[in-house]
C-alpha cells in the first residue's frame, strides 16, 4: 500500500509548478506516493489522500462531492472532508465576514435570481465589480465589469441560469500593490507571492517570494483559526481594501497552488508535516 495518493485531474487545465518539487521532496523523505486523477475512476490504495491539483471540479461539482465522500470513507484526507465541503462554495466568505473578518465586499446572488446587475451595483455603491461563479477555480467564467455594461448583465444572467454567483467590488489595489497569496503550512505562514489580476482566458503571473506585513500575517492567522479541524495547508489571498487595510479575497483550502519553487523551506515543512500525520495513521509506521 502507498503512503500517499496525491489527487490531481486528467488532463490538467494548466501545468502544476508544485508537482515536481513535491515529488522530489517526498522521494527524499522516503514517502511512497502516486499522483492520480480523481476523475479517472477508481482510487489507488493508500494510507492517506492529499488534495492538490483537482482543478476541474467546478465543471463536475456533484461528482467531486461524491468522490470526496468515497475517499473519506476509505482513510485520511488532507485537508479533511468537512473543510473541503465548506470551502467548495464561496459563500464561506460571508461566514468569515460574520465571524468579524474583513473580506472583499461581496454579494451572493442565488441561482435563478433576476435582479439586474446595475441594481446590485447601485445598491452597494460600486462602480466596478467582478462577477464569477460561487464554485470556481482559477479564472473560470470570471469577468470584470462596471455599472452600465451590458456585457456584465449578460454574463450574470448566463451564470444565474445554472448556478450561484458572486458579485464583488473590484479592488483597484490589485493592479498596484497586487493580490498577495499568503501560504500557510501546518500552523505557520511561510511565504507570500504577488499575483496579477486574472480573468477568464488569462494566464496567471506570480512573483518571487515577497515580504509579508504584520497586518497581512495577522489576518491570515485569524482566517485559518476560524476553520475547524486539523488543517495541513491553506492559502489566504489578500489585498488592500477600500480603507487600505488588507481584506480576504479568497481562503483556499482545497487545491491551491502553494508556490513551493518560491520557498523551498515551505516545501520541507509541508513534507515533514505529511510524515508526522502518516505516523499517526493506524497502519505500519514509516521507517
Amino acid at each position: 500500500m502507498l503512503d500517499l495518493a496525491i489527487a490531481t485531474c486528467v488532463p490538467l487545465p494548466e501545468p502544476d509548478p508544485d508537482a515536481e518539487p513535491l515529488a522530489d521532496a517526498l522521494d527524499r523523505a522516503g514517502v511512497t506516493y502516486a499522483f492520480a486523477g480523481w476523475n479517472e475512476g477508481g482510487w489507488p490504495p493508500a494510507r492517506a489522500t492529499l488534495l492538490r491539483s483537482t482543478w476541474d471540479y467546478p465543471w463536475r461539482i456533484a461528482d467531486f462531492r461524491t468522490w470526496i465522500d468515497r475517499v473519506e470513507a476509505g482513510g485520511a484526507l488532507w485537508n479533511d472532508a468537512a473543510t473541503v465541503r465548506w470551502n467548495l462554495h464561496k459563500r464561506y466568505l460571508l461566514d468569515l465576514e460574520a465571524a468579524g473578518l474583513p473580506v472583499t465586499p461581496t454579494e451572493l446572488v442565488r441561482t435563478g435570481s433576476t435582479e439586474p446587475l446595475d441594481s446590485i451595483l447601485s445598491r452597494r455603491g460600486w462602480e466596478v465589480a467582478v462577477v464569477k461563479p460561487a464554485v470556481s477555480a482559477g479564472s473560470f467564467r470570471t469577468l470584470k465589469t462596471r455599472l452600465g455594461d451590458p456585457a456584465g448583465e449578460a454574463h450574470l444572467r448566463s451564470l444565474t441560469a445554472e448556478r450561484d454567483v458572486l458579485v464583488q467590488r473590484y479592488l483597484p489595489s490589485v493592479e498596484g500593490y497586487g493580490e498577495r497569496a499568503l501560504v500557510w503550512i501546518d500552523g505557520e505562514v511561510t511565504h507570500s507571492v504577488r499575483k496579477t489580476p486574472r480573468f477568464q482566458g488569462e494566464d496567471e503571473a506570480v512573483s518571487e517570494s515577497m515580504p509579508i506585513t504584520t497586518a497581512e500575517r495577522s489576518l491570515a492567522d485569524r482566517a485559518v483559526a476560524v476553520v475547524p479541524g486539523d488543517l495541513l495547508y491553506a492559502r489566504v489571498d489578500v489585498a488592500p481594501g477600500p480603507g487600505g487595510e488588507p481584506v480576504i479575497m479568497e481562503l483556499e483550502l482545497i487545491e491551491p497552488s502553494l508556490f513551493f519553487p518560491q520557498c523551498p523551506a515551505a516545501l520541507e515543512r509541508f513534507v515533514a508535516a505529511i510524515r508526522r500525520r502518516l505516523e499517526r495513521e493506524p497502519s505500519q509506521r514509516l521507517p
